[in-house]
């Protein structure tokens, strides 16, 4: 009986399995050049389904379950806590809406084009920091692991400003807010109010006292503050259960963390239009100072917050494209989260200033009542004459009209004797003037502002989860960009790397829930990312742009997206973006230079903050912050360049030969399929084609221009085999 023709089929296509080195010896012994070549194999990693042979080599590497999921992702990665406190403060302090103008430029010519960048060599190249810049330019490799340095100093001290949100998220189920009114104290013969707090406000007192239960100094430890401790350590463990599974669980936690803080925000726009006073704030916000332009700080400042606001160089935004489909917009993305960040900076802008200028109203109503019961009071003792005050004034309320004018009459009555009555302008203008920036604005400013809503709880509830949430959308994509490059360098599973790199950070992380541990968040967050990450960046743009090539990076994009990227991010990578980022990390070391390193101490005895110089133990600290981050840098670069340690990446131990095809054995597949070479699957490429391509770099041949890691890219010749047909191989 005949063999069914597929049995045959398949005994005559069974696979044939030799190493490269037996390969090459068969070759003719006068052909030198083929036996120096590489052989480079073109592995397709998506799914690849041969319809005859009904093989398929699955690319094992998980993916997002939907574009929304994934940009839900990135933008709960990219918005963050920074647009909440940093860019209203910003706003406020650089002239109003003449700041978001620079800021807006700035995105364009920075924020933009580098986001795109990341997003697109790890969409391409499907790896983490590390294998990103590895495959790309090796001596340059050192980028990746201080990148990973970086995203676990940040973590740090950011989960620990989570814990300060879930102690206040815990104690807002109250009525009245424990930081509503000040603490009564007693002793033997009588109650009184709390000097620090009558000295400050109940506000700023429960904060410094009862969450942080601050000491006066960075050199006092004060020991552990044990509820910020049990904090800290339920932080990281919602860190860990959502990362433990990859984008599988934090995918579907970003449907969440990512929404809520925007339906807050709008709640919060809307109650804070309804109440008194709040149009004062909007007019300030949209009040420019256009002088203020032309200052170099404002640049300085807004091309610093476009970096943070996009978390450029943390790796995390290259761990989260790694997920994507090969032929994903990876432009379209950069350009839609890049917009949705800004116009969250706006929304959340317009939130604060409203309700800057309710409070400013209300500090400027008690302002108001306080003065003119002193003028009635001076109008009784004789010192002012009441004939001076127009009599339709009623000093049972007065409003901030009237006493605008009893002001100035008084002021230009009593010329010499005024400074004498220490009467207030109460002017609501130099309570929004008042300049508040990250922790005082989230944990003093905007939580007194609160007190006098109505409903109060409610709305702290409100706004301490949406805190929470924010700052989990952006450890999630923190702890990615550590997590995912271990994975892949130590060849680890997941679950023990999550549960590692948190359990590790929780320890170090005590160092932030001392009773000084606040001073330490603040060094973190001065020394520890600033500089590193800029200097990161820049070496990424410069990896990409003149080492590798921005010409071969263009076609790579355009084979990987199925057409050209925007000219306008050729211009933006090979010459804008490394000017500005240079000019950038020059006024950075400037400013770190003629500013002296220190903190602000909070003093108890004067209920104040005072500032106080780094010891010298502390400056080390800094030192070592910065050293630690990049030095990986020199110390990758120095390996690569005097070969101290062998780099296999790229060997192919072995192929396999089918129908003409040459495959890597699935065993060698998840080492070396991260290449900048993944060529279009054969229903995509141009006829003829034999499923995929086989390049060969020649030794000695000056035609062949190859990339700088010895792989060659899309677009790079294919090896010339006119006489070798498929049925040779």
């Amino acid at each position: 009986m005949p063999k069914n023709s597929k049995v045959v089929k398949r005994e005559l296509d069974d696979e044939v399995i030799e190493s490269v080195k037996d390969l090459l010896s068969n070759e003719d012994s006068a052909d030198d050049a083929f036996k120096k070549s590489e052989l480079i194999v073109d592995v397709q990693e998506e799914k690849d389904t041969d319809a005859e042979e009904g093989s398929e080599v699955e690319d094992k590497r998980p993916s997002w379950n939907s574009k929304l999921q994934y940009i839900l992702a990135q933008v709960g990665f990219s918005v963050g806590l920074g647009n909440i406190w940093r860019f209203p403060y910003l706003c406020q302090k650089n002239g109003g809406g003449a700041y978001i103008l620079p800021y807006l430029a700035l995105l364009m010519v920075i924020g933009i084009p580098l986001f795109f960048l990341e997003l697109a060599v790890g969409q391409r190249i499907r790896r983490g920091s590390i294998g990103v810049w590895n495959y790309i330019s090796p001596k340059l490799g050192g980028v990746g692991f201080a990148s990973c340095v970086v995203c676990f100093f940040v973590a740090l001290y950011y989960n620990v400003i989570i814990s300060w949100s879930l102690l206040y998220f815990s104690n807002s189920f109250q009525y009245p807010l424990p930081w509503e009114e000040c603490p009564l104290a007693k002793n033997a013969s009588h109650t009184f109010v709390e000097p620090e707090c009558e000295k400050s406000s109940a506000t700023t007192y429960y904060w410094y006292r009862e969450t942080l239960n601050i000491s006066s100094s960075i050199s006092e430890s004060g020991g552990l503050n044990w509820k910020m401790t049990i904090c800290l350590m339920v932080a990281w463990v919602i860190v860990c259960l959502a990362m433990m599974k990859g984008i599988q669980t934090s995918g579907k936690v970003m449907y969440f963390s990512s929404v809520y803080p925007y339906v807050v925000l709008i709640c919060f726009l809307i109650r804070g239009l309804l109440l008194n006073g709040s149009i004062y704030g909007i007019r300030h916000m949209f009040s420019p100072k256009l002088e203020i332009i032309l200052e170099p700080q404002i640049w300085r400042e807004a091309a610093t917050q476009v970096f943070f606001a996009l978390g450029l160089g943390f790796g995390g935004v290259i761990a989260f494209s790694s997920y994507n489909k090969r032929d994903n917009n990876c432009q379209f993305d950069a350009v839609l989260v890049s917009l949705i960040n800004f116009f969250t900076s706006i929304l959340a802008t317009l939130v604060v200033f409203a309700v800057l200028g309710f409070k400013a109203n209300v500090m400027n109503e008690k302002c108001i009542a306080q003065n003119s019961k002193m003028i009635a009071t001076f109008m009784k003792m004789g010192n002012i004459s009441e004939a001076f005050i127009p009599q339709y004034i009623n000093f049972s309320a007065v409003t901030a009209e009237d006493y605008r004018i009893i002001y100035e009459i008084i002021k230009h009555v009593k010329q010499e004797e005024f400074s004498g009555l220490h009467l207030d302008p109460c002017n609501i203008e130099d309570e929004l003037n008042k300049a508040v920036q990250g922790t005082g604005l989230a944990f003093i400013t905007f939580t007194e502002a609160m007190t006098h809503f109505p409903a109060s709880p409610f709305w702290s509830v409100m706004f301490f989860l949406m805190l929470i949430n924010l700052g989990l959308g952006s450890m999630f994509g923190t702890v990615e960009g550590i997590i995912t490059p271990a994975v892949e360098t130590l060849k680890v599973k997941k679950e023990i790397a999550t549960i590692i790199c948190c359990l590790l950070a929780f320890c170090i992380g005590l160092v932030f829930v001392q009773h000084s541990g606040n001073y330490f968040v603040t060094m973190f967050d001065d020394y520890s990312a600033t500089l590193p990450l800029l200097i990161v960046v820049i070496l990424e743009n410069i990896a990409v742009s003149f080492i590798y090539g921005i010409d071969k990076f263009m076609e790579d994009l355009t084979d990987m997206m199925g057409f050209a990227p925007n000219r306008y991010f050729y211009y933006m990578w090979k010459y804008i973006s490394p000017l500005m980022l240079l000019s950038l990390l020059l006024a950075t070391g400037v400013n770190m230079v003629l500013h002296s390193p220190g903190y602000d101490a909070w003093v108890k005895d004067k209920a104040s903050e005072e500032f106080l110089r780094y010891p010298t133990w502390a400056l080390a600290v800094c030192i070592s912050l910065m050293v630690l981050a990049l030095l990986p840098l020199p110390v990758v670069f120095i390996i690569r360049h005097c070969n101290l340690i062998g780099d296999s990446s790229g060997n192919l131990a072995s192929v396999t030969y089918k129908r003409g095809r040459a495959l890597k054995e699935p065993v060698y597949l998840e080492g070396d399929d991260a290449s900048l070479i993944h060529g279009k699957i054969p229903s995509e490429m141009s006829s003829p084609n034999f499923g995929k391509n086989i390049y060969r770099k020649q030794s000695g041949s000056p035609t062949l221009d190859t990339a700088p890691n010895g792989r060659y890219g899309i677009g790079y010749l294919m090896a010339d085999m006119p006489d070798m047909p498929e049925s040779d191989l």
